[in-house]
């Protein structure tokens, strides 16, 4: 239950961000679902390859190199699901900050909500 509570959440979140940002569009509940949903599994599957290929440049970096790896897993999501588009690598990148920032919010919500 707390999985779904969490894709919903997640859901919310890209759809408040399409509706905010103009780089990025989505055109329904469903499709925001979708991209939710895609977006975890290529964050469980996809990232930490990207993450273990990539470490030298990111160590050389400081981890800033983690943001465009975000940045590319949303541009990922955009080839995979109609509906769902950013525009470039740039409002990817502020997209996934975004997002973050909401779901930690919202997860936190969840969170406190369980303990009262």
């Amino acid at each position: 239950m707390k999985f779904l509570l969490r894709i919903l959440l997640s859901a919310g979140a890209v759809l408040i961000l399409a509706n905010v940002l103009p780089g990025v569009t989505v055109t329904s509940f469903t499709v925001a679902l979708i991209v939710a949903i895609v977006l975890g599994l290529l964050n469980f599957i996809v990232k930490p390859i990207l993450v273990i290929l990539t470490l030298p440049i990111t160590i050389l970096t400081l981890g800033i190199f983690l943001l465009f790896i975000n940045a590319i897993i949303i541009l990922l999501a955009d080839a995979f699901i109609d509906g769902f588009a950013v525009s470039n690598i740039w409002w990817a990148i502020i997209f996934s900050l975004l997002l973050s920032f909401l779901q930690s919010i919202f997860f936190s919500l969840l969170k406190e909500d369980k303990k009262s």
